[in-house]
C-alpha cells in the first residue's frame, strides 16, 4: 500500500499478507489466522510461508519470504521464540516494513527471553521496521475482512462492522471484551493487542484510532505507559475529534509506582495520577468490561449529549426514585419540572405523580398513547438534553410494543439532538428494534444513568480542553516575561541565600545550586516559592540567641520557632516546632531547645540556624504539592489538611502548568473543597488567593522540572482575606533518577 494517512495504517489495510509459519492445519496457531482471513473473505493476497508445504490450506506456500513474487505490505510471525529474528531479518530482505509478532517466548517468560525482545526490538529499529507485539494476539480489521490473529474468540463469534474500535495491550482482556461486545451486537470498526509492546503500543494505536474514519469509539485498556505525552497527544487528538476515549487501566506499572519522598510523592501513586491525566485529556475509566460497554454502546447509537440535564419518564415511582439517587451518583441533572409543564402533564394525565422523576403509576396503559405523548411533550417544552423512559416489561410484549415504537421513533426523528434512553426487560428482537430507530434500550436502570452520565462527562471534559498543552501553557505564563530567577533553578537559589536572614547573613550569599540528592532547607524553600507569588508570614532565620530575640519583637508577640535544617524535614517529631512564644525569656529558652534537639539529628555544619516567625491567624488548612511523576512530569496535588488528607485522602492532581481556570477547577474537584465556600456560619475563604498560590507552584515546578524530585507545601493556611505558606519541602532528584519533562 501507498500513500497511508497514519504509519500504523498498513497494519489495519494491507493489500497483501505473509504469514510465516503458517500451517496446513487450521486449528494451530500458525493455521487459524488464515482460515480466519478466507473464511472472512479477505480480498487481499495471502502467501503461507512454510518450507515443508507446497500448498497450505488450498493457497500455494512459499519456502520463504524471498520467493514470493512482488511486494508484501505486512507480515505475521508464528514461529518459535528462537526464529522470530531469523525470520524478521527475512522481512527486512524483502522490504516488509510492518510486521505482527505473534510469537511468544519473550519477556514474559525469562532473562533469555528478555534478551531475544531486546535483540528483535533493536533489529527493527535499525531499518525502520514497526512491530507490533511480540507475545501479541494480532490486528482484526472488520470492514476490510482482515482477521490477522489466532483470537478464539472468532470460532463462534463473528463481528460486525460499526464504530467501535478495542485497543489493548493484553490479548486475554481485549478478546474477553470484544467477544462480549460481539455478543451484544456492537458493530466493531478496528481490534488491537499489542502484547509486549517493544515498539507499538496502545497509546501510538488510539493515535491511529483518533483519525481513523472507520472508528467512532475507542475503548482501551493499558497495563503500562511508555511515554506519559504520547499518550496524553493521542487523548487529546481524539477529543479534538469528538471521539470518546473509554479507558481501563489493568495492573500497574513499576515506573509509575516509584514514590518520591515527598508526602505528595507517597499519596500520588500511579492511579490518581493516571485519573487526572485521562480526566484533562476529555477521556472516560471505566470500572468494568461491562461499563466500558455500556458507554461504548450509548455513543454509537446516540448524539453527542448538549447538557447533561435529564429527565425521568417512569411507569414505577420506586425505579424513578431509584434513577434520580443514582443521577446524582453519576454526575447527571435533574431539573424540576417547570409549573407550565407541570399543568401540561396533568391536563393530559391527571394522576401523573412527582415532577422529575415524573410518575405515570401503571394507569397509564388505559390512555391511548399516553406514555409516548408524556415524551413528545416533555421532550418539546424542556431542554433537557436526554430523556430516560422507564416502561416495566413492556419492550417484551411483541403485541403491544411495536405501535408505541413506531411513535417513539417519529419523536425521535423530530427531536434528532436528544437522547431517548428506554429502561426495562426486552428480548433481543426488540432491541434491535429500538437501536435501528436510533435509540437504545437498556435492563438496568442504574446502568442507563452510569452511561449517559459518562458521556455527559466526556462532553464536558473535552469542551474544556482549550486551554491544555504539553508542554507548556502560554495562558498561565501570560505576555509576562519571566523573570531570571524564576527561570534558572542555580539563580534562584542565590536569590533565596540573598533574601536575608535575620541578623546572621551568610558568609557565602552566592551559594551555587545543591548536588543533586539534597533537600533545600525550610528558609531556601519558602524563598523561592514566594518568588513565584506564594504568601509568607514575615520570617527570620536567625543563627543566635539574640538575633532571635530582635526577629520576635520585629513580627510582634506571640510568635513560632523552628528548627532549619535540610537533614530535619519533618520537625513535629523531634520537637523542632515550638508554638505561642509570649516575650524574650521564651524565644531565648526556645532557640537553645531547639539547637539542642537539632544537634542530636544533625550535625552543626547542616544546621541553618532556628526560624522565628508571627504566629499566624487562624484559617483553613490546606496542601499544596507536586509530584514529579516519572510518565506524566509534575503533577500538582491540592487537598483540605488534617484527616482529610492523612484519613480520607481527599486529594486531587493536575498537570503542570495550571491557568487560573484549571487552578479553579482542581480546587473544586477535591470533595471537601465545600468547606472552603462558607460551612455552618463560617465565612467563605479567599479561594483567590489559593488559586495564585496553585498558578504559582505549578510553574516552579515546570521550571525546575530537570532537577526536581517534589514540593509539600503544608499546612498552607488561608483566611477569608490571604493565606500563608507555614511549611515548605523541597527535594531534588537523585543521582541517576530519571526525569519527565
Amino acid at each position: 500500500m501507498t500513500g497511508h494517512s497514519h504509519p500504523l495504517q498498513p497494519f489495519f489495510d494491507p493489500a497483501s499478507v505473509a504469514i510465516i509459519g503458517a500451517s496446513s492445519d487450521p486449528e494451530k496457531l500458525g493455521g487459524r489466522p488464515i482460515r480466519y482471513l478466507r473464511d472472512a473473505g479477505y480480498a487481499g493476497h495471502i502467501y503461507p510461508i512454510n518450507p515443508k508445504a507446497d500448498t497450505v490450506q488450498g493457497l500455494p506456500a512459499y519456502a520463504s519470504l524471498a520467493d514470493v513474487p512482488g511486494p508484501v505490505d505486512q507480515a505475521l510471525i508464528i514461529v518459535p521464540a528462537a526464529g522470530a529474528q531469523q525470520a524478521l531479518q527475512a522481512c527486512i530482505d524483502k522490504g516488509i516494513r510492518h510486521v505482527q509478532v505473534l510469537s511468544s517466548g519473550f519477556a514474559e517468560e525469562d532473562d533469555a527471553g528478555r534478551q531475544r525482545q531486546d535483540d528483535l526490538a533493536r533489529l527493527a529499529a535499525a531499518h525502520g521496521v514497526r512491530l507490533t507485539g511480540p507475545n501479541c494476539l494480532g490486528i482484526v480489521s472488520v470492514a476490510n475482512r482482515f482477521y490477522a490473529t489466532f483470537s478464539t474468540a472468532l470460532e463462534a463469534l463473528v463481528p460486525q462492522p460499526g464504530g467501535v474500535s478495542f485497543a489493548t495491550q493484553s490479548g486475554a482482556f481485549g478478546s474477553c471484551a470484544y467477544a462480549q461486545a460481539i455478543q451484544r451486537g456492537l458493530g466493531i470498526a478496528r481490534i488491537v493487542a499489542t502484547g509486549n509492546e517493544v515498539d507499538v503500543d496502545v497509546a501510538q494505536c488510539i493515535d491511529f484510532l483518533a483519525s481513523d474514519p472507520r472508528t467512532q469509539v475507542i475503548c482501551a485498556a493499558i497495563e503500562g505507559c511508555r511515554d506519559g505525552d504520547v499518550l496524553r497527544r493521542a487523548l487529546l487528538k481524539a477529543a479534538a475529534a469528538a471521539k470518546p476515549v473509554i479507558l481501563m487501566k489493568v495492573g500497574a506499572s513499576a515506573r509509575g509506582q516509584q514514590a518520591a519522598a515527598t508526602h505528595t510523592g507517597a499519596i500520588a501513586g500511579n492511579d490518581r495520577v493516571f485519573d487526572a491525566v485521562a480526566r484533562e485529556c476529555g477521556a472516560w475509566r471505566a470500572s468494568s468490561i461491562e461499563q466500558m460497554l455500556d458507554i461504548a454502546y450509548l455513543c454509537t447509537h446516540l448524539p453527542r449529549p448538549a447538557n447533561a440535564r435529564a429527565g425521568v419518564l417512569t411507569v414505577s415511582g420506586g425505579i424513578g426514585v431509584l434513577m434520580a439517587d443514582d443521577a446524582e451518583r453519576y454526575g447527571v441533572e435533574m431539573p424540576a419540572l417547570p409549573a407550565a409543564v407541570q399543568d401540561h402533564v396533568h391536563e393530559r394525565v391527571p394522576f401523573a405523580i412527582g415532577a422529575n422523576p415524573l410518575d405515570t403509576t401503571a394507569q397509564i396503559g388505559v390512555i391511548k398513547n399516553g406514555l409516548t405523548d408524556l415524551v413528545g411533550l416533555l421532550l418539546r417544552d424542556t431542554d433537557w438534553s436526554t430523556l430516560f423512559v422507564y416502561m416495566a416489561q413492556i419492550p417484551c410484549d411483541e403485541r403491544r410494543f411495536p405501535p408505541m415504537l413506531d411513535e417513539l421513533a417519529k419523536l425521535r426523528e423530530q427531536y434528532s439532538d436528544r437522547l431517548i434512553v428506554l429502561v426495562g426487560p426486552h428480548s433481543d428482537t426488540m432491541r434491535a428494534a429500538i437501536e435501528a430507530r436510533r435509540m437504545v434500550i437498556f435492563a438496568d436502570p442504574g446502568r442507563a444513568m452510569a452511561a449517559v452520565g459518562a458521556a455527559c462527562g466526556m462532553v464536558t471534559r473535552r469542551d474544556a480542553l482549550g486551554e491544555l498543552t504539553l508542554q507548556g501553557d502560554a495562558a498561565a505564563a501570560g505576555s509576562a516575561r519571566v523573570d531570571a530567577a524564576r527561570a534558572h533553578p542555580a539563580h534562584a537559589l542565590r536569590a533565596a541565600n540573598q533574601a536575608g536572614r535575620g541578623d546572621a547573613p551568610r558568609s557565602d550569599p552566592l551559594v551555587p545550586p545543591p548536588a543533586i540528592g539534597t533537600r533545600l532547607d525550610e528558609w531556601q524553600a519558602k524563598q523561592i516559592l514566594q518568588r513565584y507569588g506564594l504568601p509568607l508570614l514575615r520570617e527570620s532565620l536567625c543563627t543566635d540567641a539574640d538575633a532571635a530575640v530582635r526577629a520576635a519583637n520585629a513580627a510582634g508577640y506571640p510568635v513560632a520557632a523552628k528548627i532549619v535544617s535540610v537533614d530535619i524535614p519533618h520537625k513535629t517529631e523531634i520537637g523542632g516546632v515550638l508554638l505561642n512564644l509570649r516575650d524574650d525569656d521564651a524565644v531565648r529558652q526556645a532557640f537553645h531547645l531547639l539547637l539542642e534537639r537539632g544537634l542530636a539529628q544533625a550535625s552543626a555544619d547542616r544546621i541553618a540556624g532556628v526560624l522565628i516567625s508571627p504566629m499566624s491567624a487562624s484559617g483553613t488548612e490546606t496542601i499544596l504539592g507536586i509530584h514529579m511523576d516519572p510518565l506524566f512530569g509534575p503533577m500538582v496535588m491540592f487537598g483540605l489538611g488534617g484527616v482529610a488528607v492523612e484519613l480520607f485522602q481527599d486529594v486531587a492532581f493536575a498537570s503542570a502548568p495550571l491557568t487560573d481556570d484549571r487552578a479553579g477547577a482542581l480546587i473544586a474537584s477535591v470533595r471537601s473543597a465545600r468547606l472552603l465556600q462558607g460551612w455552618r456560619g463560617t465565612p467563605p475563604m479567599d479561594i483567590a488567593a489559593l488559586r495564585r498560590a496553585l498558578v504559582g507552584l505549578s510553574r516552579f515546578a515546570h521550571d525546575w522540572r530537570e532537577v526536581l524530585s517534589g514540593v509539600d507545601v503544608n499546612p498552607f493556611v488561608l483566611r477569608p482575606d490571604g493565606a500563608a505558606c507555614l511549611d515548605a519541602l523541597i527535594t531534588l532528584r537523585s543521582e541517576g533518577e530519571s526525569s519527565k519533562t
